[in-house]
């Protein structure tokens, strides 16, 4: 049975399409998924973000805290809960996510609600950047959301536009599971443009 590690950030609506292809499929193959977490923030320190990505990298900044918080005091559970929560609203429903609604989320989940006042407290970067460093070292290069690591073969992706159905949610994981346990696999791209769907594939 292979164990998955999806690494993502939670402002990315790429990772939130795979994530909820890959806990689906899963659950179906029976594997055990871990959501953990990345940031595009550090991975882009240093660089010239454009106007139109610079609202959500800043968005990466500040939510990576809360997240890193979170984990800190409720392990990668937590981090899977909230980001459930987070993602159903700013993924599926595209509500803007306030402070008043981020620290409900926390209290729905059990959670102190006080950890919504991470959001500004720059002293937990470092978490942060130790944690997307994980992701990197995951995947032996410099990679984006998502990460998936397969019995400890990562690799840059899944990149989904829209969640699949049940019957290739499934498929897919096999053949990223047999890419992986595959030495001589490296990479497959096509390229792809806009931002995904968050509504699923209907079955035929």
């Amino acid at each position: 049975m292979a164990a998955i590690d999806l690494y993502l950030d939670p402002v990315c609506p790429f990772g939130w399409v795979a994530a909820q292809w890959l806990l689906d499929a899963a659950h179906e193959h029976r594997t055990p998924v871990t959501l953990r977490q990345m940031s595009l923030a550090v991975l882009n320190d240093g660089n010239d973000v454009d106007s139109h990505h610079r609202p959500m990298i800043d968005r990466s900044r500040r939510l990576g805290r809360l997240f890193a918080a979170v984990t800190d005091q409720h392990g990668p559970d937590g981090f899977a809960r909230l980001y459930r929560a987070f993602g159903a609203s700013a993924h599926a429903q595209r509500e803007e996510v306030t402070l008043a609604a981020i620290a409900g989320m926390l209290q729905s989940l059990g959670m102190d609600r006080s950890l919504a006042d991470t959001l500004d407290a720059s002293e937990l970067d470092q978490a942060v950047a130790r944690a997307h460093e994980v992701s990197q070292q995951v995947l032996g290069g410099r990679g984006g959301s998502p990460i998936i690591a397969i019995d400890g073969h990562g690799f840059f992706g899944p990149v989904l536009t829209r969640i699949p159905d049940a019957e290739k949610g499934a498929a897919l994981l096999d053949a990223l599971i047999a890419a992986a346990g595959t030495p001589e696999f490296a990479a497959l791209q096509r390229p792809y443009s806009g931002a995904p769907t968050t509504e699923r594939e209907q079955g035929a």
